[in-house]
């Protein structure tokens, strides 16, 4: 039963305002209620809606009041702690996408929603179990064996459930490619194959689902009129011709009440069907025990079924109780009720039958048990015409010109042409129902470990059963009774309720009320798989279908689906209803399959199924099958099928299917030209297509050549995101004077990518000077949909002794560029000391220090990087930091469980930075600093303003002794101490120092001002580098990589010369380090 659900985040407090808040979430934000106040692009984080990234000040301030996560103060912006984050996923929940809206008006009655708790047997396999098992295993599997005989039979069976089986591993490793809500097979394939398929094969499979209904419906009428209560029939034939035409109007009335019966019930109480779902599956299992408990009794005890024979030919059992001609009563002859139905009296001289006066009438028995060797006798097929007689293979008759037969004869004739293709159409539908856990993903308690066990065993398990019973049935019955679909020769008994134990009762009643119950369940589900579709938005005159009663309840859809059904109820004949069902869902196996290898092939960032035991072959062949299934099947109902497929496929792409799913199509169009360049040049790729489309920002030397090569090893070895490179540098200059050096440069930078294997484009600009050039190309570089989202760079090894003291100038501005252009931006730290494509790691670990979830980089590099041969025996490590309200224990189980649904394998450690005071090392380091930072200032002083700026640090140095005293007796003095500078002051200084100018410039590395003198917020940002570099350095000194959250630049540019001796505090003593800034938006997700 498809159903959809949607995840909407629940707070959990205790007064209501998650209730509230959940209600916010349903909602859009309004133009005017979005906080336009944003700091200067470039500056802090750009803001972007999402699930994990949010902007909430309260959480900024509870997060750092304290001292020792200052230096990502810039981050809380947009960015929230890990430990927040975490708290979030942890209370979010499912809930059933039409339920919502009505509880949102219903707050007083709002009850706390339990987490799902079914699991894999109750949640997936029992429901395939009951969904596989139907129909058309009590009333035509008997007659298909005897038609196609055990062999044919044998490979029916087995080519539809490897079909099944191939399309349950292609579901299992989409269905475990991230959080799967209920919406079963269209969920799956309209996320994976885009709006367009997925409408198209969305809506062929609600037509299936509900001819699916018609189906049981039809079944559950045929067991009605035909083993129950045949008396019940209205329309009665008056000649045997017409017996036929009298069913079928029959199970037209019949079935047409029924399907009203259900449609009511469905409407009124969706949830008492449900509750009966376990009572029908109950009425199944006991059905196909009570078939191997009669097999088993044939071994020992053949049951008595006597089947008459004339010749060859079988005898309908009605209207007589004696198999034989005449019989002796009290010493005299007479003929039976038999010879009164081919002659045209009861004397013995009568005018009989021409066929009946030649042959003899024998009697066999019917079920003569499993030692009885009646098995090679079935081995082989008996197909025949429409009409023709069942006949027994291996008895002699002789045989007569049928062009005089008179018509009401009893015997038991084919009512259809048999054929194979013809018996695989029929049986198809009895494999079907695969999808019932799946469409319960959002009930479940893990459905990516659920949804694969539960399905393939349930397959696994019914497979057998169809097997097993295609082989019992060979040996125990006769070839004319299993011939005989109706049971004509039994007395119109069930056949294979003939062979059950301990009554044939207990298969009549078990298969009606388990078609009945199939019936129900398919009018349940169809109707919101409709309103699934149409609340997509995909298909614009559907929407009408996607209302319904305040709870949710699909009215609208359900109404169409009865109507629809009832067309399938009006063919009247489940033989005839059973090959469009399967035309329906081999189209919806196949896209299944299709989805999968798609997915598989394009090996995408996101595609990382936790299912394993999968491979695009499979996928490509149970594809390939499914087509061979719907041609053999009718290649005119295929073509049929495929027509409606494709109308609306066209339909849903002329209105234009504005829907962005990260669908696999999409993801090909990254790979196409000009064609897919328009298509993905409309806004940002979704979040299950994103890939690292990275620009690889070089520095040159004088001779034009590479400074840094490994950063293009580096690059390569992230070729698993399947992503766009483009290789950037710039040379400064004009370009006519150094069009020369450029082309050179050029070369140089395409031969080293053709050496490391890099694939991508190489792009040089010339620019007056490199801060312009870096922005140009971070700005222009790339072409419509096919643009960098990433820059990759080195960090400047030599900022501090560069001969030009702004040479780090540069570097920050790249970063607030990247930043305002939300783009995610590398920095790789002792770039010469990472490996090239030739090295491996035979050991070690990839350490991710997770500080403030800024979109999941740093969870999908190590990802892709372990894809590659040079880092693939590397072991991934995450830690995170626990602050000092944070329950570390729970952290931990959180983040194992973000990454469970991440389907990324990695040990996790949570790490306690508990607040303690400010060490001495931290106030002289961020000294240091300051001292720096004045020296720098002083660089673009003249001579008289040197002298200034040298007297008033010699002021406040002086003074200090003076603040100090005065703090512990005065409030509190803000964070920076404001000197004042007089003109007497200057002008005696002017005449002091007037010949030691240089003296007093040098004198500015031997000053020490007192420590509370410094800018507070320094000391705070100090300490937190220098605390996090004691932790990192105390778990991943040894690590062959480690990955940081990079800190964000200060929105002043006046401490920019501070920010960079952050970083370098804080990414002291490592060997290998990727600074990681995302860019502001999700580029990895737990959802499919």
């Amino acid at each position: 039963m498809p159903t959809n659900f949607t995840v909407v985040p629940v707070e959990a407090r205790a007064d209501g305002a998650g209730d509230e808040a959940a209600e916010r979430t349903e909602e859009p934000e309004s133009p005017e209620s979005v906080d336009q106040t944003s700091p200067t692009p470039g500056d802090g984080n750009p803001r972007e809606n999402s699930p994990f990234i949010n902007n909430v000040e309260v959480e900024r301030e509870s997060y750092f009041e304290g001292k020792n996560m200052a230096l990502f103060e810039e981050e809380m912006d947009s960015n929230p702690m890990v430990s927040s984050l975490l708290n979030k996923l942890a209370n979010y929940t499912n809930l059933s996408q039409g339920v919502v809206e009505h509880e949102e008006d219903e707050d007083s009655r709002r009850r706390e929603v339990k987490a799902p708790r079914m699991g894999t047997f109750i949640g997936v396999y029992l429901p395939c179990l009951q969904n596989i098992l139907g129909v058309i295993l009590f009333l035509r599997l008997t007659w298909i064996v005897g038609a196609a005989g055990v062999m044919e039979s044998f490979l029916i069976v087995a080519m539809c459930c490897t079909c099944t089986m191939l399309t349950a591993i292609s579901m299992s490793a989409i269905a475990t490619n991230g959080v799967v809500p209920a919406g079963g097979s269209y969920y799956m394939i309209s996320r994976s194959l885009g709006p367009e398929f997925g409408g198209a094969v969305g809506l062929c499979f609600y037509l299936g689902t509900t001819f699916a209904g018609a189906m049981y419906i039809l079944g559950t009428i045929e067991i009605f009129l035909t083993y129950i209560s045949p008396s019940a029939a209205i329309f009665q034939a008056e000649t045997a011709d017409g017996e036929a035409a009298a069913l079928l109007n029959n199970m037209r009335v019949y079935g047409s009440c029924a399907l009203a019966l259900m449609a009511v019930v469905v409407f009124v109480g969706v949830k008492y069907v449900n509750k009966l779902a376990l009572v029908f599956l109950a009425c199944v299992v006991l059905s196909i025990l009570a078939i191997y408990a009669g097999v088993i009794k044939t071994a020992f005890a053949p049951p008595d079924i006597p089947v008459c024979l004339l010749g060859n030919r079988t005898l309908a059992n009605r209207n007589f109780d004696t198999c034989a001609k005449m019989q002796v009563i009290s010493n005299g002859t007479v003929t039976t009720a038999l010879w009164r139905l081919f002659c045209n009296g009861s004397s013995l001289g009568a005018t009989c039958d021409e066929y009946f006066a030649q042959n003899n009438v024998t009697e066999i028995q019917g079920i003569p048990g499993v030692a009885s060797g009646v098995f090679l006798d079935n081995l082989w097929s008996t197909y025949s015409d429409k009409g023709a007689f069942v006949e027994k293979k291996g008895v002699s008759s002789v045989p007569v010109s049928e062009e005089s037969r008179p018509g009401g004869l009893p015997y038991v004739l084919t009512d259809i042409m048999t054929y194979f293709t013809m018996l695989v159409g029929i049986y198809f539908p009895s494999v079907t129902g695969i999808m019932a856990g799946s469409n319960r993903s959002g009930d479940l308690k893990d459905a990516q470990k659920s949804i694969p066990t539960g399905t393939i065993l349930a397959i696994v398990t019914t497979s057998f059963i169809y097997l097993s019973c295609i082989v019992l049935f060979g040996a125990c019955i006769e070839g004319v009774v299993l011939r005989d679909k109706f049971g004509e020769a039994l007395q119109g008994n069930l056949v294979i309720g003939m062979l059950a134990w301990p009554s044939p009762w207990v298969i009549v009643i078990g298969s009606f009320f388990s078609t009945c119950g199939a019936g129900l369940q398919s009018l349940t589900g169809a109707p919101r798989l409709l309103q699934a579709i149409a609340r997509d938005g995909i298909i614009p005159f559907l929407q009408v279908f996607g209302h319904g009663k305040a709870n949710g309840e699909p009215t609208w859809a359900l109404l169409l689906t009865a109507l629809i059904c009832e067309t399938g109820i009006l063919i009247a004949s489940l033989d005839s209803v059973a090959p469009i069902l399967s035309m329906f869902f081999l189209m919806c196996y196949m896209f299944v399959n299709l989805a999968c290898a798609v997915q598989t092939l394009l090996r995408t960032p996101n595609w990382r199924p936790r299912f394993k035991f999968y491979h695009w072959t499979l996928s490509f062949l149970g594809m390939s099958l499914c087509l061979a299934l719907m041609f053999i099947c009718s290649w005119y109902y295929a073509l049929f099928a495929m027509l409606i497929a494709g109308c609306i496929y066209k339909y849903i792409e002329y209105r234009g299917a504005e829907k962005e799913w990260g669908d696999g199509i999409r993801g090909l169009s990254l790979n196409a030209a000009r064609y897919a360049l328009l298509r993905v040049e409309h806004g940002p790729p979704h979040t299950k297509n994103w890939r690292p489309q990275v620009l690889v920002m070089l520095n040159l030397d004088s001779e034009q050549c590479v400074k840094h090569p490994r950063l293009l090893s580096f690059t390569s070895q992230l070729k698993a995101g399947k992503g766009l490179t483009i290789v950037g540098s710039v040379l400064e200059g004009t370009y006519l004077d150094k069009h020369v050096e450029a082309q050179r440069a050029e070369e140089n930078i395409r031969s080293l990518m053709s050496a490391e294997k890099t694939k991508g484009f190489c792009q040089l600009v010339v620019s007056s000077n490199l801060r312009d050039g870096a922005s140009h190309l971070i700005q222009s570089a790339g072409l419509g949909g096919m643009k960098h989202n990433t820059v990759l760079m080195a960090w400047p090894e030599a900022w501090k002794e560069a001969d030009n003291p702004f040479s780090w100038k540069n570097f920050v501005d790249t970063v607030r560029d990247t930043t305002a252009a939300h783009q995610a931006l590398l920095v790789a730290k002792n770039i010469d000391l990472f490996p090239q494509n030739q090295e491996r790691f035979s050991d070690g670990n990839i350490d991710v220090w997770w500080i403030v979830h800024d979109g999941g980089m740093l969870m999908l590099l190590p990802f892709l990087l372990r894809q590659h041969k040079v880092w693939r025996k590397c072991r991934m490590r995450i830690f995170t930091v626990a602050q000092v309200d944070d329950n570390s224990i729970q952290m931990k189980k959180d983040l194992q469980m973000f990454l469970y649904h991440l389907r990324i394998s990695a040990e996790v450690e949570v790490v306690e930075m508990v607040e303690n005071d400010i060490s001495a090392f931290t106030y002289e380091k961020t000294l240091m600093m300051e001292q720096r930072s004045q020296m720098l200032k002083q660089m673009q002083l003249s001579k008289n303003e040197r002298e200034r700026e040298a007297q008033l640090i010699h002021d406040r140095n002086t003074a200090s002794h003076t603040t100090a005293t005065a703090r512990t007796q005065a409030p509190p003095t803000p964070d920076k101490v404001q000197m004042t500078w007089t003109k007497e002051k200057l002008i005696a200084e002017k005449h002091r120092n007037k010949d030691t100018g240089p003296s007093g410039f040098k004198d500015l590395f031997s000053l020490k001002p007192e420590w509370g003198n410094l800018d507070q917020s320094n000391v705070r940002r100090m300490h937190t580098a220098v605390k996090l570099n004691g932790v990192v350095l105390n778990k991943s000194q040894d690590a062959q990589l480690v990955l940081l959250n990079m800190p964000g630049p200060p929105k002043s540019r006046q401490g920019d010369e501070n920010y960079m001796e952050f970083l370098e505090v804080l990414t002291e003593g490592l060997n290998r380090v990727l600074l990681v800034r995302g860019g502001g938006r999700e580029v990895i997700t737990i959802y499919s």
